[in-house]
């Protein structure tokens, strides 16, 4: 399969086009979580959902820091291909795969020995904390196949491409429905099954993903000289990947402070949260795919040093990102109960309640997480480390004093506000850095002219 430029072409269709596979890749990416919850819920019950939920924050917590710099790494890569630079795009390749390698092992050492301990600082309840410890530590043995699965993928896409991994994601995500509900309802494996289930899918969606970018893509045939490590090389990969993780650690300090207070309100609102946050990740999922897309998109450009397509690339999202957030509210609106119910063989209608409060309280301020997630990923395209680390760094304030102040006040609903604040927030700091940038930019450019 050939490489595609965004370097060329009309803004708005390209970016559409790009985007497409991917946001259908992250909904079967979602499968993987999805369908943990709603098996678990199902057959195994209301408290083994809360435990898979529970674990969600620490998860994000852990894997965020790698995934974060390991796309901060193909954003270079990416801006090699942009300028046509091939040797280079192959020797950022194997910087990549050294970088990722070593913080893979850093981090799956760190978290193994140690998820009870994770666990019982968080609050959990003591009624779920050992399912969710067994699913926990399953997860965290299992990093090494969702690393590599997104380093790759990340590759692919920095190249043009952004079909290629949902085809074998696709597959990896129907491996794991059938795999989680022969775990959970045949072999009777309870919370343990769904993490099993979902580890071997992703492992099986890293090798197909790998064996095919090296196949399908003829400038990533590597040399013995491409594996040669150059200091300068891997610490401008550092530059950019570094930041992104610990921006991206900043952040879930602030999800992980808000666990804290809601595991206190106990398992009943655990798993509303967690069954309504599982609904709502659907339609965040184009936002995702959008900022992916114009990360790679602002990055081929940069290299090429085609600014004004820039502008006009983040012009064409922001009308993406108001009309998928009209959407979303309208489906949310009438359906959010039926979305709730469809993880439950036997409603629990407290938990549809406050479930169905969550959603209609975020629904409203979906166009904020858009507009967060376009301007962090432009900026990194660009490769601007500082201001997305602000940007993280606002996130965790606001989520925090929120869960802590509105969350002990008001109980779930104070909980269900601090998510929009440290969207808006956060998206405040980014549109500032990326207007400032632009001009910094273009001005260096009239000086060099």
């Amino acid at each position: 399969m050939a490489t595609k430029e965004l370097t060329n072409g009309q803004p708005l269709k390209l970016i559409l086009e790009f985007m497409f596979p991917i946001f259908i890749g992250n909904l079967f990416q979602q499968l993987y979580n999805f369908a943990d919850a709603v098996i678990v819920g199902r057959y195994v019950g209301i408290k083994a959902l809360a435990a898979v939920g529970t674990t969600a924050p620490l998860l994000f917590f852990i894997i965020s820091f790698i995934f974060a710099s390991t796309q901060g790494f193909t954003v270079v890569l990416a801006q090699r291909f942009g300028a046509k630079d091939y040797d280079m795009v192959r020797k950022s390749l194997t910087t990549s795969v050294y970088l990722s390698g070593g913080l893979m092992i850093f981090m799956t050492i760190l978290s193994t020995p140690f998820t009870y301990q994770m666990l019982s600082f968080l609050r959990t309840p003591t009624d779920i904390i050992d399912m969710a410890n067994t699913y926990l530590f399953i997860m965290c043995a299992g990093i090494f196949a969702t690393v590599f699965y997104n380093l790759s993928s990340n590759v692919i896409r920095a190249l043009g491409d952004s079909k290629t991994p949902l085809y074998f994601l696709i597959f990896s995500s129907l491996l794991n429905i059938v795999l989680a509900v022969l775990f959970v309802t045949k072999f009777k494996c309870g919370v343990a099954g769904a993490g099993f289930a979902t580890v071997t899918a992703q492992f099986f969606a890293t090798l197909l993903c790998v064996g095919f970018m090296f196949w399908k893509f003829p400038i990533l045939h590597l040399k013995k000289s491409d594996w040669k490590s150059d200091r300068d090389f891997m610490l401008e990969h550092l530059r950019i990947g570094i930041p992104m993780g610990f921006q991206m650690s900043i952040l879930t300090l602030g999800i992980l402070a808000l666990q804290y207070v809601l595991n206190g309100l106990g398992s009943i609102a655990v798993a509303a949260y967690t069954t309504a946050m599982r609904v709502d990740q659907i339609f965040s999922q184009v936002f995702l795919a959008l900022g992916a897309t114009m990360a790679t998109y602002t990055a081929q450009n940069f290299g090429a040093n085609k600014i004004a397509r820039i502008k006009q690339g983040a012009k064409s999202a922001l009308g993406i990102v108001l009309s998928v957030t009209a959407f979303a509210i309208i489906v949310l609106t009438f359906f959010s109960q039926d979305l709730i119910k469809m993880f439950m063989s036997e409603p629990n209608e407290e938990v549809i309640r406050l479930g169905v409060i969550y959603l209609h309280i975020i629904m409203v301020f979906f166009v904020f997480l858009g507009l967060l997630l376009l301007y962090r990923n432009v900026l990194q395209g660009m490769g601007q480390v500082v201001v997305p680390l602000m940007s993280g760094t606002t996130e965790l304030i606001m989520r925090t004093v929120f869960a802590f102040v509105f969350g002990i006040k008001y109980g779930f609903v104070g909980i269900c506000f601090a998510t929009p604040a440290a969207w808006i927030g956060a998206t405040i700091v980014l549109f500032g850095g990326y207007k400032v940038n632009l001009i910094r930019i273009l001005k260096n450019r009239r000086k060099i002219s």
